[in-house]
């Protein structure tokens, strides 16, 4: 259609970095790029916080099961909605911020995926590779207190950033015909298109070059929504001021 288009449809995860610095001037295109990001009500309810201490990175390597990357990468940056920052230019004008909303949360956490979305597409128009990281929340609050990280703040998710040493394939997607729907919300077809596509994946993971695996996407769902996994994150966020009410 376009190179746009093109490029978005050919996004991968990439684990595998050379040794190549991002430079600066780079580094700043790209995340002011992810700033011109649509914002809820222009909150901009976002801080970015690059992670460059040796000691730490590999303590997120360890708070997220291992994971090589986040410690080698050119580039480790967490990305955090934060409420703190409007809070506070809320009382140096006399206002009192309304805590613990629920709806605040909600547009600080939108906010935070568009930036972090942006960012990655620049990133990818010029080259870089990516790997979101949302294990950053396996130990949220160690994360945060790496962080420094105040009240009204939370990590969303890590990003790793660099030039690519791999080619990985491109994941396929569900068919467009399950996402989209028109007027209402309908099921009719959806059982035969996912059975198709289940078949896709299956073929996908058995060809792909690493972590190959004899599983469609549906039963991975039952895998994925069949168990509790980060139950902490309630009790961190309430404690952090979000989501009291």
């Amino acid at each position: 259609m376009n190179p746009t288009i093109d490029l978005l449809t050919r996004h991968r995860s990439i684990r595998k970095f050379n040794d190549e610095p991002v430079t600066t001037e780079m580094l700043h295109a790209v995340l002011e790029a992810g700033q011109a990001a649509a914002s809820s009500s222009f909150l901009q309810g976002v801080t970015v916080i690059r992670v460059t201490d040796k000691q730490k990175r590999a303590a997120f390597k360890e708070i997220t099961g291992g994971q090589p990357y986040v410690e080698s990468a050119p580039v480790f940056l967490v990305f955090c909605a934060d409420l703190s920052r409007p809070m506070r230019c809320c009382k140096a004008h006399g206002g009192t911020a309304a805590e613990g909303l629920t709806e605040q949360f909600i547009i600080a956490t939108v906010d935070t995926a568009l930036y972090a979305q942006n960012t990655v597409v620049a990133a990818e128009s010029a080259g870089l590779g990516i790997c979101y990281i949302g294990a950053v929340r396996n130990d949220p609050a160690r994360t945060s207190e790496l962080l420094e990280l105040p009240r009204h703040v939370y990590p969303v998710f890590g990003l790793c950033l660099g030039w690519p040493a791999q080619d990985p394939e491109v994941k396929p997607r569900l068919p467009l015909s399950v996402m989209l729907k028109e007027n209402t919300y309908s099921i009719d077809g959806e059982d035969t298109a996912i059975a198709a596509y289940d078949n896709v994946m299956r073929a996908y993971y058995a060809e792909r070059t690493d972590n190959q695996k004899a599983q469609g996407w549906s039963e991975q769902m039952a895998g994925l929504l069949g168990k509790e996994s980060r139950l902490h994150m309630r009790e961190f966020l309430q404690s952090q001021g979000f989501l009291t009410k």
